[in-house]
C-alpha cells in the first residue's frame, strides 16, 4: 500500500462526516450502524476502525470518495489521499457499472437500497462485495449531501 495514513479522523471535518454516517443511516434504516458510545471524536475512531467496509462519496457530477473507513483503504489499496480523490465510479469495472448506477439511483429515491456487486481494487484486483447497504446521506438540516455505503462480507475472486 502506497502511505496508508493513520486514522484521519482528528480532522473536524471527518469527525462531522462520521455523525453523518451514523445518522443518516439510522434515518434510512432504522438500524445502528455501529454500537458505540462516546464523544464525536471517539465515535469517529470507532467507525474508522469498524470490522466492515464504509465508503461515501459527495454530490459532485463525477462523485469523489470522501471517506473510507481503514478496511476500505486496505480493501482498495490506497492511503486516505488517494482514495478522496477517486471518483467513485472506478471502484467497479465498466462491465458491471450499468448495474451500479441502478442501485445508487435505486437508492437515490428510496433513501436506502441493499447490494451485492463485484468492484476492482487500485491494483486490479476483483472482489464481491455480500450484504451491502448504500443509503442516501444528509446534513444536519436534512439536506442531501451524497451517498454512503457499507459492507460486511467481501471476498477476493480469484
Amino acid at each position: 500500500m502506497s502511505g496508508l495514513k493513520e486514522y484521519p479522523g482528528e480532522q473536524h471535518i471527518i469527525i462531522r462526516h462520521s455523525q453523518r454516517l451514523i445518522k443518516s443511516f439510522q434515518h434510512w434504516t432504522g438500524n445502528l450502524l455501529l454500537d458505540v458510545h462516546g464523544s464525536p471524536d471517539e465515535t469517529a475512531l470507532a467507525l474508522f476502525e469498524a470490522p466492515f467496509v464504509l465508503v461515501s462519496h459527495g454530490t459532485e457530477p463525477d462523485p469523489i470518495f470522501n471517506y473510507g473507513n481503514r478496511k476500505a483503504l486496505e480493501l482498495w489499496e490506497l492511503s486516505w489521499d488517494e482514495f478522496t480523490k477517486m471518483p467513485s465510479r472506478k471502484s467497479a469495472e465498466e462491465m458491471v457499472q450499468q448495474e451500479r448506477d441502478r442501485l445508487l439511483a435505486e437508492a437515490a429515491t428510496q433513501g436506502f437500497s441493499y447490494y451485492s456487486g463485484v468492484r476492482i481494487t487500485s491494483t486490479g484486483k476483483r472482489f464481491y462485495m455480500q450484504d451491502g447497504i448504500i443509503w442516501n446521506l444528509l446534513d444536519e438540516q436534512h439536506q442531501y449531501c451524497g451517498q454512503a455505503a457499507v459492507s460486511y462480507n467481501c471476498q477476493f475472486i480469484t
